[in-house]
C-alpha cells in the first residue's frame, strides 16, 4: 500500500475499548475501494440500542476495539471501477449489515438479511475476508454497492440516519403484512425509535393508530405530535378491556418483559400481531392464538429492496424521524440517556462537523 493510500484509508472514529462501553477517540484503517465498492464520507450516524449492546458486551461477543454505529448516511467520494449504481457526490446510506453470500434463495430476493449463510452486521461482524467490521461512528465506510442506498437529493442525511434500522424495522412488517390499507386499525406498543416511525408509516397507510405506552407523560406527543388517533395506558384495564377484538394489526416494539395476552386479545379474529423487540421470552395462552385465528410474526430489518422502496416512500411522502442531533464528543451520555429512555425519538451523531 503506497503511503497516500494508506492516508486515505485511515480513518477517524469513536471506539469502545472494554465493557464498561466507554467510547473514545481512535483511528482504524479501512479497505481500499475495491471495483465494486463505494467509499462514503459519513456526515451523520444514527444511535441505535444496538450500539449500547454491543459496546457493552451483552451478549458476551464484542470484539474491542468496537466501532458501533449502523445508521448510517453520507456522501459519495469514490466508487470502484464496476460500480454503475451509484457517482461520486450523491446521497448513500448503510444499514445493519454490509455483506452476505450473494447466491442464496434469499439474497436472490434482495432479502440479503435472512441471507443462508448469515448477513455480515456492519459492525463486530466478521466480513468474509475475516476482517472485523467497523460501524458509523466514524468518518468513513467503504461498502459494496449492493449494501449501499440512495438517499434521494432532497432528504435531509440526519434524518436518512434513523430509517436504515429503526425505520426499516418496522416498514418491512408492515408491508409484509399488508398493513397499508387505509380505515384499517394498528395498535403500536412502544413509543420510542421504532415506534415512532411505526405511528408515522401507519398515519401514511391511512390506518387509525392506537399508541400503548406504560408512559402516560407520553400521550401529549403520542396525539398531536405524532398524530396517533388513540392512546392507552396499558396496565389501565378497562381501557384495555374495551378495545378488546378492536385492531387489524399490532406492532410491539418494547424491548422490556411484559406480558403478550392482554395485547393479544385485542385484535380482531385473524388479525395479525408483529413483534420487532427481543423481550427475554413469549408467553401467551395457545387459546388466545388458536379460538383467535391470530398470527404471531417476527422480524428483523429488511432486505436491500424493500430498504430502498422505504427510503423513496420517506422522501415521497415527507415522513421525518424526530431526532435529537447530537456531536461525537456527547456520545456516551447520549447512550446512557438511550438506557433510561430519554431520548425522543432517536439520536443522530452530527459526524461531519464533530468528528475531527
Amino acid at each position: 500500500m503506497s503511503s497516500s493510500e494508506s492516508g486515505e484509508n485511515e480513518c477517524m472514529c469513536w471506539a469502545a475499548r472494554d465493557p464498561s462501553g466507554l467510547l473514545s477517540p481512535h483511528t482504524i484503517t479501512r479497505r481500499s475501494v475495491a471495483n465494486d465498492d463505494v467509499s462514503l464520507k459519513i456526515t451523520h450516524c444514527g444511535v441505535c440500542y444496538a450500539d449500547v449492546i454491543w459496546t457493552r458486551n451483552k451478549h458476551g461477543d464484542s470484539k474491542y476495539p468496537l466501532v458501533p454505529g449502523h445508521e448510517i448516511a453520507g456522501i459519495v467520494t469514490k466508487v470502484g471501477s464496476n460500480v454503475h449504481g451509484f457517482k461520486v457526490g450523491d446521497h448513500v446510506g448503510v444499514g445493519t449489515y454490509v455483506n452476505s453470500c450473494r447466491e442464496c434463495e434469499y439474497c436472490n430476493e434482495g432479502q440479503e438479511v435472512s441471507c443462508a449463510k448469515g448477513q455480515v452486521f456492519t459492525f463486530n461482524g466478521i466480513d468474509h475476508d475475516g476482517s472485523v467490521t467497523k460501524g458509523g461512528y466514524s468518518s468513513h465506510i467503504v461498502v459494496h454497492e449492493r449494501y449501499c442506498y440512495k438517499i434521494p437529493v432532497d432528504y435531509p442525511l440526519e434524518s436518512a440516519a434513523p430509517l436504515l434500522c429503526a425505520g426499516i424495522t418496522v416498514y418491512a412488517p408492515m408491508m409484509r403484512h399488508h398493513m397499508n390499507q387505509p380505515g384499517k386499525s394498528l395498535g403500536v406498543i412502544g413509543l420510542g425509535g421504532l415506534g415512532h416511525m411505526a405511528v408515522k408509516f401507519g398515519k401514511a397507510f391511512g390506518l387509525n393508530v392506537t399508541v400503548f405506552s406504560t408512559s402516560i407523560s407520553k400521550k401529549e406527543e403520542a396525539l398531536n405530535l405524532l398524530g396517533a388517533t388513540n392512546f392507552v395506558i396499558s396496565s389501565d384495564h378497562d381501557q384495555m378491556k374495551g378495545l378488546e377484538k378492536s385492531l387489524d394489526f399490532i406492532i410491539d416494539t418494547a424491548s422490556g418483559d411484559h406480558a403478550f395476552d392482554p395485547y393479544m386479545s385485542l385484535l380482531k379474529i385473524a388479525g395479525t400481531y408483529v413483534l420487532v423487540g427481543f423481550p427475554s421470552e413469549i408467553k401467551i395462552s395457545p387459546a388466545n392464538l388458536n379460538l383467535g385465528m391470530r398470527m404471531l410474526a417476527g422480524s428483523l430489518t429488511g432486505g436491500t429492496k424493500i430498504t430502498q422502496e422505504m427510503l423513496d416512500f420517506c422522501a415521497a411522502h415527507k415522513i421525518y424521524p424526530n431526532i435529537e442531533v447530537i456531536p461525537i464528543q456527547k456520545i456516551n451520555e447520549a447512550l446512557e440517556r438511550v438506557v433510561k429512555k430519554d431520548v425522543k425519538y432517536r439520536f443522530v451523531i452530527d459526524i461531519q462537523n464533530s468528528l475531527k
